[in-house]
């Protein structure tokens, strides 16, 4: 019984690890697509998806694409502090990722903290797809 155990912390650590893995490769990604190329953004969205970015919500690849594509600034730069993630066991091979850092708009003197949630989903052909996704500023 001893060793099943130890297997299924191994396969648990392995199961974390291969998470964090994915999530940082992730944000990477989608910060440097939000940064420099917001349009390709879309990409990473599927017809399921939902956004809610400061309360404004949308749903599907389109919808989330036009909403950020229509913010008031054109580009930016993100600071990442902090990436949290977990395995989702309720959706099987889903990652819940969690960031926080700051966000420098140009012609801006400071920063603006924020915070940022993503569900991430396996797609058949191996990848990720962000199913869920929300954005906060942090004020105060």
């Amino acid at each position: 019984m001893e060793g099943s155990a130890e297997n299924s912390v191994d396969a648990a650590t392995s199961v974390e690890q291969q998470a964090e893995a994915v999530a940082r490769a992730f944000v990477d990604h989608y910060y440097n697509l939000f940064d420099n190329s917001r349009p390709a953004l879309a990409a990473l969205y599927h017809h399921t998806s939902m956004l809610s970015f400061e309360g404004q919500k949308a749903r599907g690849a389109e919808e989330i694409a036009r909403r950020l594509a229509a913010l008031p600034f054109d580009r930016c730069r993100h600071h990442v502090s902090t990436v949290d993630c977990q395995p989702s066991p309720a959706s099987p091979g889903g990652i819940l990722v969690f960031v926080s850092g700051c966000l420098q708009l140009p012609g801006e003197e400071h920063q603006l903290r924020f915070s940022q949630m993503f569900q991430l989903m396996p797609t058949p052909q191996g990848s990720f797809f962000v199913q869920n996704d929300i954005f906060r500023l942090v004020y105060g």
